[in-house]
């Protein structure tokens, strides 16, 4: 049977009177310790707000212009073959 991760780890919060007695009852709703509360719901945020900033979301004209930038990309302007020559250089040195 695997072993729990060993947790040793702390995270300390203040909050006002109203904030904590919310938590608590939040916590009682859901047959949990404040802690298991406060841990559970603290992975469920952090999840959503990576996944919010990791996730691109288009909406279909957007993707449709998008995808077809990816699979017929236009040709390098005048400007960029340039820069692209500068910055070769400027490695290559």
């Amino acid at each position: 049977m695997p072993t729990a991760p060993q947790k040793t780890e702390r995270l300390e919060a203040r909050m006002t009177r109203q904030q904590k007695a919310r938590i608590e009852e939040a916590a009682r709703l859901r047959g949990t310790s404040v802690t298991e509360f406060v841990v559970m719901s603290s992975q469920e945020a952090a999840a959503r707000t990576i996944r919010e900033h990791e996730v691109l979301t288009l909406a279909e004209r957007s993707r449709k212009v998008f995808v077809d930038a990816l699979l017929n990309p236009p040709k390098p302007s005048a400007r960029a073959l340039a820069a692209a020559k500068r910055y070769q250089q400027k490695i290559g040195s």
